[in-house]
């Protein structure tokens, strides 16, 4: 009787552990890539040096919480490994996100799959599509370590990159656009634009400046950094390039680092690294700086909290007041983590709880409502595990107790089948 009883401890508590205390959370990984849809915060892919993932995550950022134990959830995941390519949520219908380029990769494999360049995915339905796309660009077909934009009207910029299936770095000068409006395909190739050049940032202002930041560029015999104080500048409105000399403070060259746009024009950067000649990480940044691209200065703000750590191949969002890094890599020595960290820029303080100001809304409501039901089930099944853990647990105690009672009320040296028997 013993025995059953402390089988029947172990199930009860083993289940308490796994449904409340344990997490359903992503594995570590960097180079995945990112979408901010309503109230949800999704992440695509990415991997490690030994791993590829196809899974899909979420951040719901309709509650507040503690960055220790952020609310991850996950969702359907893509039919391919993804890693180092970019993506762009639809302004015209709001919740439909597109994967353009990037590697990928055949399911628990290390072989590449061309299957597809571009991917949607709409968060309503969560489902995956492959769009027939017109005029396509044949040699987009394994471009990648690229950054892309949308516009308003639904055209996506995609500038430069490299094949991922050529160790000797091709890379190319052409701007291809995606018009998800008629999914028709377009490619320029000017002799005005500026160097080639990968791994770097891309943000589109208000004025229809696409503001390219870093990164590394040259021929694939002479590769190198691009300078900060040299900001390439694409005019989406009359497809033209220029460049911005910026003023202020020295920013350190660097790759893969991440960027977001206030509402006050500026551009905020985090982390990224420097390379070696095979594409190597050799030093990892933990810094901030910001553009000011009014006055196209930089400045680099003093910041308080506790710092989150060198990163380079991470994800950056602008929430409200929030920018949030997750994922990356966080030394040369390929270590990955799967946390979160969050900067109100606001006074530029490292924050340990996200706080969802309640005089705010974000996203539309059919997701807001999505993410509340949600949060009252997982909160509805937690407490309904629990209590029927404390139920079966009084009642195990019972029987075991009075089992015990039966045990010692028998005469002492003697069994209590012996004691029947007399």
């Amino acid at each position: 009787m013993k025995s059953l009883y402390y089988i029947l401890f172990f199930v009860i508590f083993s289940s308490i552990y796994y449904f409340v205390i344990c997490q359903n959370i992503p594995n570590p990984r960097c180079q995945q890539t990112s979408a901010l849809v309503g109230n949800r915060l999704y992440f695509f892919g990415g991997g490690t040096s030994i791993s590829e993932y196809n899974d899909v995550w979420y951040l719901d950022l309709s509650s507040s919480f503690k960055i220790s134990t952020p609310p991850w959830h996950s969702d359907v995941a893509m039919s391919v490994g993804y890693n180092l390519g970019t993506s762009c949520l639809s302004p015209i219908d709001n919740s439909t996100v597109f994967l353009v380029g990037g590697r990928t990769w055949i399911a628990n494999t290390i072989d590449y799959s061309y299957t597809s360049s571009v991917y949607k995915f709409s968060s309503k339905t969560s489902q995956w599509t492959t769009p027939n796309i017109n005029h396509f660009n044949s040699s987009f077909i394994t471009r990648n370590e690229i950054q892309a934009v949308i516009d308003n009207n639904g055209k996506i910029f995609i500038f430069s990159g490299r094949d991922y299936n050529n160790s000797t770095k091709h890379f190319y000068n052409d701007m291809n656009i995606l018009d998800i409006t008629t999914m028709t395909w377009s490619t320029l190739i000017q002799s005005q634009s500026p160097m080639t050049h990968t791994l770097y940032t891309a943000t589109l202002l208000p004025n229809g400046l696409i503001v390219y930041i870093g990164g590394e560029s040259g021929s694939s015999l002479n590769i190198s950094l691009t300078d900060m104080a040299q900001i390439q500048i694409f005019d989406t409105k009359s497809y033209t390039w220029s460049i911005k000399s910026a003023s202020g403070s020295t920013i350190a060259s660097r790759v893969s680092h991440s960027a977001v746009l206030t509402q006050d024009g500026s551009i905020i950067i985090y982390g990224g690294s420097t390379i070696d000649s095979s594409g190597i990480d050799v030093n990892i940044f933990s810094d901030i700086a910001v553009l000011n691209t009014n006055s196209w200065a930089w400045f680099v703000p003093s910041v308080s909290g506790t710092r989150a750590p060198p990163l380079t191949d991470h994800s950056a969002a602008l929430y409200k007041n929030y920018m949030i890094l997750a994922f990356g890599s966080t030394s040369a020595l390929n270590l990955y983590t799967n946390k979160i960290y969050i900067l109100d820029i606001q006074n530029y303080t490292w924050v340990t709880t996200f706080n969802v100001p309640k005089t705010q809304s974000n996203g539309n409501s059919s997701t807001d409502q999505t993410n509340n039901n949600s949060s009252y089930l997982y909160i509805g099944i937690g407490a309904g595990v629990v209590i029927l853990a404390v139920v079966l647990f009084i009642i195990g105690f019972f029987i075991y107790k009075n089992r015990h009672k039966e045990e010692f009320s028998a005469t002492p040296g003697t069994s209590k089948n012996d004691h029947i028997h007399e």
